[in-house]
């Protein structure tokens, strides 16, 4: 990822992931993260914490592994891009967000365990990577419609 839009974020899932399937039957699943943000006031010396929401995204392979893997309170780390959607609702509202598309998921060990299980290889028709030399990035497969709101 050489755009320059690339983020991590460390944080606690808010929901459990929804895990839905696009018309075609490529698999999405939507979580949120909380991020905390803590910091010692230099006029108090009190200590004061800041809380940011962020809405994640995570498309085929990663997105059906993101729901059967993750629960509300895991914590996560996700590396991904911000990635602005629109629509129009049925009333004729514009509506806007600011999601993380993520690239990679994985379990936060630093209070935590965790037991990783590889899935079984998929064959390159299955949509999975077939042995490809490089990674895939987490991208919607080339029907979906970005101006709709998805679902």
């Amino acid at each position: 990822m050489a755009n320059g839009n690339t983020v991590t974020l460390v944080g606690n899932v808010t929901r459990d992931p929804e895990l839905r399937f696009t018309a075609t039957g490529q698999a999405k699943a939507n979580f949120g993260i909380a991020v905390n943000r803590r910091w010692q006031n230099r006029q108090t010396q009190e200590w004061e914490e800041a809380t940011s929401f962020f809405n994640v995204v995570c498309w085929g392979d990663m997105g059906e592994n993101v729901g059967e893997s993750l629960q509300k309170g895991a914590r996560v780390l996700v590396t991904g891009r911000l990635e602005q959607r629109s629509w129009e609702t049925d009333n004729g509202e514009k509506r806007s967000i600011v999601e993380v598309v993520a690239d990679e998921v994985g379990p936060s060990l630093r209070w935590a365990t965790a037991e990783v299980k590889k899935n079984d290889r998929r064959a390159p028709s299955d949509g999975g990577g077939g042995g490809a030399s490089r990674p895939v990035t987490n991208e919607p497969d080339a029907s979906y419609e970005y101006g709709e709101e998805p679902f």
